[in-house]
């Protein structure tokens, strides 16, 4: 059996012993930067899930492969520039990274062009950390409504990059807080390292790596 393919049962059983069945959680694998030779055993496992931060690559990696696999869900977890925003609508499934207002209208006009409605995530600026990209707390409200009343865009849930110092559960713990004031069903958070805390305050997706795929060269 292929390393990924134990290492993500890994990560399932210890979910589950730790916190019983989860409902509706999903693990989002991280194949950015890794070639499909070493994605494809989860695809013929039946792992869907799939998150990649760059959209060329995501293009040149899953075009073909999401045309054969319908179940397939890809997650554009990176960072997303307004002009490649039309070749990105086309091929994600969900956006877990909008996080200004320009990016939302570019979203909106080309979702209507193409015919298709994604999922997406509004990306908060938890640690309010300069060097950080999301939309600050206070702006919150304004902007989920500005996105959903006036862009009609599908925003399913919030997603945020804690700071590295502090207690990370604080965070996720405000991320659920402020989930409850804009009535939103999902939270993205928790990645290789923090993915058990993540779990333990409410998150519904998260974003794995290198725990399932290995160290990146």
């Amino acid at each position: 059996m292929h390393n990924s393919i134990n290492n993500l049962a890994l990560i399932n059983d210890q979910i589950k012993s730790k916190f019983g069945l989860v409902k509706n959680l999903k693990i989002i694998a991280v194949s950015k930067t890794f070639p499909i030779s070493e994605i494809n055993p989860l695809i013929k496992n039946g792992h869907i899930h799939f998150g990649e931060n760059k959209v060329q690559e995501a293009i040149d990696k899953w075009s073909d492969i999401k045309k054969l696999n319908e179940n397939i869900k890809l997650h554009m977890i990176g960072k997303l520039q307004t002009n490649k925003v039309k070749y990105a609508v086309p091929l994600f499934d969900y956006i877990h990274s909008l996080d200004n207002i320009k990016l939302a209208e570019k979203i909106s006009s080309e979702q209507i062009k193409k015919n298709k409605n994604l999922k997406i995530f509004i990306q908060v600026n938890i640690g309010n950390e300069s060097q950080k990209s999301g939309i600050n707390i206070s702006d919150l409200k304004n902007f989920y409504e500005k996105c959903t009343k006036e862009l009609n865009l599908n925003i399913v849930g919030l997603m945020c990059l804690p700071p590295q110092y502090g207690l990370v559960k604080n965070y996720f713990n405000e991320m659920v807080e402020l989930k409850k004031t804009i009535n939103v069903e999902d939270l993205s958070m928790g990645m290789s390292e923090d993915y058990l805390e993540a779990v333990a305050c409410g998150a519904t997706y998260i974003r794995i790596g290198s725990k399932i795929f290995g160290n990146r060269s």
